[in-house]
This record gives C-alpha cells, sequence and structure tokens, in this order.
C-alpha cells in the first residue's frame, strides 16, 4: 500500500525573464513585466510529495524531520531571500520560469529521497499560478 505525504514550505525569490540573445522589444512582447531589467520578485509556495510503501518499523513513509531538513538545505538555502539570475549557478544560462525552477529544485532533492519512493514538486509562484514535476 502506497501512501503520500507532502510539507510545506516557502522561499522568497527575485528574477528576470528574458533571453540575452533576443532584442528588448521581443523580450518584452514574449515576458512582458517579467523582463523587467531590475527584475522583479515572488512569494514562492512550496509543496514536495514523497510516495512509497509505510516502513514497518517506523510507520513512516520518509521521516517528516528529514524531509523538512532536506526541503531547508537544498532548496531555501540555496534559493531564499536570492537573486536566481545572478546568484543561483543552475540560472547562469537557464531562464528561471517556474517550469524551470521547479525542475531544478526536483533534481536538488531527487538525490536525497530513496528511488524507490516517487518524488512529486509543486511550485505556486503566486497563489493562482503553479507547476508540478514529478521526475
Amino acid at each position: 500500500m502506497k501512501v503520500k505525504v507532502s510539507r510545506k514550505a516557502h522561499f522568497n525569490a527575485a528574477h528576470r525573464l528574458y533571453r540575452k540573445e533576443w532584442d528588448d522589444n521581443k523580450n518584452n512582447r514574449v515576458f512582458g513585466k517579467c523582463n523587467n531589467p531590475n527584475f522583479h520578485g515572488h512569494n514562492y509556495e512550496l509543496v514536495v510529495s514523497v510516495t512509497g510503501e509505510i516502513d514497518p518499523e517506523t510507520g513512516f513513509v520518509i521521516d517528516m524531520k528529514i524531509l523538512k531538513d532536506l526541503i531547508r538545505s537544498e532548496v531555501e538555502d540555496a534559493l531564499d531571500h536570492k537573486n536566481l539570475n545572478l546568484e543561483v549557478p543552475e540560472f547562469k544560462t537557464l531562464n528561471p520560469t517556474a517550469e524551470n525552477i521547479v525542475i531544478v529544485i526536483y533534481n536538488k532533492l531527487r538525490p536525497h529521497i530513496d528511488l524507490n519512493k516517487e518524488l512529486e514538486v509543486v511550485l505556486y509562484e503566486t497563489p493562482r499560478n503553479f507547476v508540478t514535476y514529478n521526475g
């Protein structure tokens, strides 16, 4: 029997959506306000879920304290109060869209979660705009 457990977290970060090889007109047309050269910020909300069999000894799918600590060390410490374009190595050449951010977060967490467990990451850029990635 598989059970899905989830942990919520949040971080605040700034970014700019643009492509260096495009001129200002095309960047503005495609990315609009998100192309602000002075950047803009979001209060990101995150839901990390792990699905798997319940350990008969502990009763856990995953120890929630371990999941909490993983999210803090791998996601919050890396992204919170950062300019994603300038301070986060993964976005030096990758446009920090919500879609790309959720994949980066997944890739930071995946090596620390047993491979026999499923991982899903949901990232809310705004209360109404969110993306989901599960590998």
